[in-house]
C-alpha cells in the first residue's frame, strides 16, 4: 500500500458527462490505498483462507427480482461481447450478455479459467465480494472523493491522470479501446480486454492503473453530486464529502426493484473515445449492488480507524 497525504482539490469536471458536475472544493484526510487493483492471485488466497462463495457463483433469488423468467435463475455475471458491426450505441445490451457460469475464476464465460492471468485484475466482482475482500485484509472501501484524490496524483487541474491530453506524443498510458465501439478494436495497446496491474507506468502518487483496465468500487452511494449550501456565509471546504443516501441511489427506471446503485470510478478497458470517454479521475458511473460484469473490480484503503489490519 502507499500512503496518499491528505490535502484539498477540485473535484468533478463541467467539461465532459452532466453527473461530474459542478466542479467543486473538497477535501479528504489521509489514508493508505492499495498500489494495484486486487489481482486474481489476491483474491484467490482470500478464497482459499475463507472459502468463500462470490455473487457470480450463486444463482439468484426470484424472490428479490419481480417478473424473472423461471430459466434465468442461474448463477453467472454480465460478460461483454463485441458486436459484428456497427450498432445503436445507447442500447448496452447489444454488447453485454448474462453469461451462466461467467464468474472471477471463469472471466470469459465457463470454458475459460485464469491461466496467465493471476496477475490481471479480478473482475466479476460485486460489492458485497469487495466488501468481504477488504473486511477479510482489514481494509476499507474508498470514498468517491478518496477514490478521485488518489487518482489525480497531485495534478489537480488536469483531465486525465497524467495531464491534460489523451495521448501525449501518441503514447497509450492506459488500457483502453481503440477504435469504433463496440465492434473494432485496434489493439494498439496490445489488450483486448484486461491487462496486467503495473503493466503502465503509475500516476504521480506511485498509483498504477487508476485509469481504465477495469472500474472500481467505491463506497458511496450514487446521485447527483452534494455541493454544500453557502447561502450563510460558510466559507468551508466540506471535509471528506460522502454520496447520498442509499434511497436516493435507486434506479429510477426500476421502480419495483429497490436495488442500490454505488459510484464506481476509473473507467475500463471498454472505454473509448467514440463511446464512454470516462478513463479520467473525475468520471463516475452508477453500478448496482446486486450485479457484476467483466469490467469491474475494486482496490481497498486504509484508514485510521482500520483497527485490528491484517498485515499486507
Amino acid at each position: 500500500m502507499i500512503f496518499i497525504e491528505g490535502g484539498t482539490f477540485l473535484m468533478g469536471s463541467d467539461h465532459y458527462y452532466p453527473e461530474e458536475r459542478p466542479r467543486r472544493k473538497v477535501r479528504v484526510d489521509g489514508f493508505w490505498m492499495d498500489e494495484t487493483p486486487i489481482t486474481n492471485a489476491q483474491f484467490q488466497a482470500f478464497v482459499d483462507a475463507t472459502q468463500y462463495r462470490s455473487f457470480a457463483e450463486i444463482a439468484p433469488d426470484p424472490k428479490n427480482y419481480p417478473g424473472m423468467p423461471p430459466e434465468m435463475a442461474k448463477a453467472g455475471s454480465l460478460l461483454f461481447r463485441p458486436t459484428a458491426g456497427p450498432v445503436p450505441l445507447h442500447d448496452a445490451f447489444q454488447w453485454w450478455e448474462f453469461c451462466f457460469g461467467a464468474d472471477w475464476q471463469h472471466p470469459y464465460g465457463p470454458a475459460s479459467n485464469l491461466d496467465q492471468l493471476a496477475d490481471h485484475p479480478v473482475v466479476h466482482i460485486s460489492l458485497a465480494d469487495a466488501e468481504a475482500y477488504a473486511a477479510w485484509a482489514g481494509k476499507s472501501l474508498p470514498t468517491e472523493a478518496e477514490w478521485e484524490w488518489a487518482a489525480r496524483g497531485g495534478l489537480d487541474n488536469a483531465e486525465f491522470a497524467w495531464g491534460n491530453e489523451l495521448n501525449p506524443d501518441g503514447q497509450i498510458l492506459a488500457n483502453y479501446w481503440q477504435g469504433a465501439f463496440p465492434y473494432q478494436n485496434s489493439l494498439d495497446d496490445g489488450y483486448e480486454r484486461t491487462s496486467p496491474v503495473k503493466n503502465y507506468a503509475p500516476n504521480g502518487y506511485g498509483l498504477y492503473d487508476m485509469i481504465g483496465n477495469v472500474w472500481e468500487w467505491t463506497s458511496d452511494w450514487y446521485g447527483e453530486p452534494l455541493v454544500e449550501n453557502k447561502t450563510d456565509g460558510r466559507c468551508c471546504v466540506p471535509s471528506n464529502p460522502r454520496g447520498v443516501a442509499e434511497q436516493d441511489s435507486y434506479d429510477p427506471c426500476m421502480p419495483d426493484i429497490p436495488i442500490g446503485r454505488k459510484v464506481i470510478k476509473g473507467g475500463s478497458h471498454l472505454c473509448a473515445e467514440s463511446y464512454c470517454q470516462r478513463y479520467r479521475p473525475a468520471a463516475r458511473h452508477p453500478q448496482a449492488i446486486d450485479s457484476s460484469t467483466s469490467h469491474v473490480g475494486f482496490r481497498c484503503i486504509r484508514r485510521s480507524s482500520d483497527v485490528g489490519a491484517a498485515a499486507t
